[in-house]
C-alpha cells in the first residue's frame, strides 16, 4: 500500500533528471501521472535539450510500475499549453491532487548588470513565471475535487540565500518563495498546502555538465566531475557535491502525504547542509 494511492500529480519537467525521479517515487507510492516537458532547446541553457526519447524513457519507467501517465509536450511559458494539458489529463484520469513545479533552467553569464534583458527575462519567464502558470492551470481542478491537496514548488537553496553571478536565478528563486507563501494563505481554506524545495545542487543534466564545470573551476582548462565535486564540497557542510534525484523526490513525496497533513508555507531545505555552513 502506497502513501499516494489513489492521488493523480501533475508534474513539470518530467522527461528527465529531478521530474522523471519524481514520477517514478510518486508512481511507486500508487499516484498516477500527467506530466509535461518542453522537449525543445531553451536559448542560453547549459545542458542538452529533453527529447520525446526521454519522455518515452519516463513514461516506460512509470507504467513498469503499474501506473498510469498522460505525458505531453508543453511549455511552461504558455498558460494555454500548461493548461490544455492539465485539462485533457484530469479528463483522463478523473482528478487532481498534486502540483509538482518542477520545471526550471539554468544559465551561467556572469556579473548581473552584464545580463542581456533577453537572458534575465527568458530564465525568469521559466523558473517563477511558469511556476505561477502552472499553478494558475492547476488549483481550480485541485478545488473542484474538494478534497484539499498539495502543491510543491521546486526553487533552489539560492532561493533562500544569495550567489554570486547568477542574478536572475537568484532572483526568480527567491521569487518562487514569495509566491508560494501568498498562495499558502489562499488556499489554506481549501485544504490545500503549498510549499517550496530547495535543494543544494543535485546531479542532474542542469548540473552535470561542461559550462557548470567551469563555472565551479574557472581554474581549469577542461574540468571532469571530480573536479567540480572536490569544489561543490565546499559550499555543503555535509561532505558531498551533490545530492541525487531521489533525494529531492523523497522529500517531495513526505510533503504531499498525509504525514505532512499540516505543514504548509514551508521553505524545506535538502541542501546537505548550505544554508548552516
Amino acid at each position: 500500500m502506497g502513501r499516494l494511492d489513489g492521488k493523480v500529480v501533475f508534474i513539470t519537467g518530467v522527461a528527465r533528471g529531478q521530474g522523471r525521479s519524481h514520477a517514478i517515487r510518486f508512481a511507486e507510492e500508487g499516484a498516477d501521472i500527467i506530466g509535461i516537458d518542453v522537449l525543445e532547446p531553451i536559448a542560453g541553457s547549459v545542458s542538452d535539450p529533453t527529447t520525446q526519447a526521454d519522455m518515452e524513457e519516463t513514461v516506460a519507467a512509470v507504467e513498469a510500475l503499474d501506473r498510469r501517465i498522460i505525458a505531453t509536450k508543453a511549455d511552461v511559458r504558455s498558460l494555454e499549453q500548461v493548461k490544455k494539458a492539465v485539462d485533457d489529463g484530469v479528463a483522463e484520469l478523473g482528478r487532481l491532487d498534486v502540483v509538482l513545479a518542477n520545471a526550471g533552467v539554468s544559465t551561467f553569464t556572469g556579473p548581473t548588470e552584464s545580463l542581456s534583458e533577453e537572458a534575465f527575462t527568458d530564465l525568469v519567464d521559466i523558473n517563477l513565471n511558469g511556476v505561477w502558470r502552472t499553478c494558475a492551470a492547476a488549483i481550480p481542478h485541485i478545488k473542484t475535487g474538494e478534497r484539499g491537496g498539495s502543491i510543491i514548488m521546486t526553487s533552489s537553496a539560492a532561493g533562500l540565500t544569495a550567489l554570486a553571478n547568477l542574478g536572475h536565478y537568484v532572483a526568480a528563486k527567491h521569487g518562487v518563495v514569495g509566491l508560494m507563501r501568498a498562495l499558502a494563505l489562499e488556499l489554506a481554506p481549501h485544504k490545500i498546502r503549498v510549499n517550496s524545495i530547495h535543494p543544494t545542487t543535485v546531479d542532474t543534466p542542469m548540473v552535470n555538465n561542461e559550462a557548470t564545470f567551469k563555472l565551479f573551476r574557472p581554474d581549469l582548462d577542461k574540468p571532469g566531475v571530480d573536479d567540480f565535486l572536490e569544489a561543490a564540497k565546499v559550499m555543503n557542510a555535509l561532505p558531498v557535491g551533490w545530492v541525487q534525484s531521489v533525494d529531492i523526490s523523497n522529500a517531495m513525496v513526505w510533503l504531499a502525504s498525509d504525514e505532512a497533513r499540516y505543514v504548509t508555507g514551508v521553505t524545506l531545505p535538502v541542501d546537505a547542509g548550505m544554508l548552516v555552513k
